[in-house]
């Protein structure tokens, strides 16, 4: 089985706490985030960026993520994740901050 991701270091953003981004772009709140921490086996809110208020996710030219649904690392977790029940229902639990 390999390795399951955090969100940082599957876009590889740079912005976790010592990334190179930090710098230019400052410190995304997601790894710290405690409150989401080992859901989905990830560190703070790694595994679980959509229901983060503070994730910070850039697409091409720098426009935020709408729907996370569309994301890349969000089909990849509920594809990796999709046996655990618990897993679904927390996925629309903050759907607000996602569609906002």
């Amino acid at each position: 089985m390999r390795k399951k991701l955090n969100c940082w270091e599957f876009i590889n953003c740079g912005r976790e706490k010592g990334g190179l981004m930090v710098s230019s772009l400052g410190e995304c709140q997601v790894p710290s985030e405690m409150k989401f921490d080992g859901l989905n086996d990830g560190v703070g809110a790694g595994r679980a960026c959509w229901l983060s208020s503070h994730s910070q996710c850039v697409v091409k030219n720098n426009r935020m993520i709408k729907s996370c649904y569309n994301c890349k690392f969000y089909k990849r977790v509920l594809y990796e994740e999709k046996h655990k029940k618990p897993f679904k229902e927390k996925i629309i639990l903050k759907k607000e901050l996602i569609d906002s």
